[in-house]
């Protein structure tokens, strides 16, 4: 079962949208849980994102795409077998 990247809630308080501004991995490539996966901007404020999981990840959401809270910008598939 795919883990969703989201937008975290709890980066800033007021009830703006972020703007992806990287993202330091590529589609179907292999991270781990902790890796540092994208960047996003608000408020002349970057937050780092990191991988939820281990598996590879497909990006949803591209670089100046606009994102608000509880966005999911990714989604990363595990490599585990059941």
């Amino acid at each position: 079962m795919p883990v969703d990247v989201v937008v975290p809630n709890d980066l800033w308080e007021e009830d703006e949208d972020a703007v992806v501004m990287a993202w330091f991995t590529t589609s179907t490539a292999l991270v781990r849980k902790g890796d540092l996966i994208a960047e996003i901007m608000v408020a002349k404020t970057q937050h780092e994102i990191v991988a939820p999981a281990d598996g590879v990840i497909t990006i949803l959401k591209d670089i100046d795409e606009v994102v608000s809270k509880g966005t999911v910008i990714g989604s990363i598939e595990s490599m585990a077998k059941s």
